[in-house]
């Protein structure tokens, strides 16, 4: 049995890792962007149905 393989120790090369560290900066920034945009779209939905609301409050008060 070879003992003198198991012995080298395992080393990742070092565009290995930085192509890792590329990914996972490419991939935090892809979630920020996504986390951003769902909560840019729930406020305008909020104002649409604030405006909404307000334009039939308005009807409301004006013709009644």
């Amino acid at each position: 049995m070879r003992t003198d393989v198991e012995a080298q120790p395992h080393h990742t090369p070092v565009l290995r890792r930085a192509v890792a560290g590329v990914v996972l900066v490419v991939v935090a920034a892809l979630a920020i962007k996504l986390a951003i945009g769902f909560v840019t779209a729930i406020f305008w939905t909020i104002v649409a149905v604030a405006a909404v609301v307000a334009v039939l409050w308005a009807l409301k008060t004006i013709l009644w």
